[in-house]
């Protein structure tokens, strides 16, 4: 597991992102006032989804479900996913296989990380715990103020 301590989130993202043999990713910090996740880190996101994924609202999008739920959200083929979780210009990622989790303080949401292949990919039990552990390094850190 990565340590934080004296990274920044940007660096943060890329170690944790080329950890799990991943392309791209997203760090979000939930604001409270507004109930959205703001982006604090981005690699491989697309220019045109930036005003997409500047601000997402808890419960729409693979990130949003993720804080809603508190709870991971995995796609195994993003590209053809037909849940309708994803919001359709999520395809335009080019990503396959995506993983999000919350980034929770004991039981309080500091915001999502997600990863994402380029392939279909199905996220191994282990994967999910160690991006969970992950979250949960950083949510003291992440947290406003």
């Amino acid at each position: 597991m990565l340590s934080s301590t004296d990274l920044s989130w940007a660096d943060f993202l890329s170690q944790t992102i080329s950890e799990f043999g991943c392309t791209t990713g997203t760090l979000h910090r939930l604001d409270p006032a507004d109930r959205h996740l703001k982006l604090v880190a981005h690699q491989g996101i697309p220019e045109a989804l930036m005003p997409i994924i500047q601000s997402i609202p808890v419960g729409k999008g693979i990130a949003g479900v993720a804080a809603a739920r508190k709870e991971p959200v995995e796609m195994c083929n993003l590209q053809t996913d037909t849940s309708g979780v994803a919001k359709p210009g999520a395809k335009q990622t080019q990503v396959q296989g995506t993983l999000a989790v919350p980034v929770l303080d004991r039981e309080r949401l500091c915001g999502t990380l997600g990863i994402g292949k380029l392939e279909p990919y199905d996220f191994t039990l282990e994967e999910k715990d160690r991006l969970i552990a992950t979250a949960r390094a950083i949510a003291a850190r992440l947290l406003p103020g």
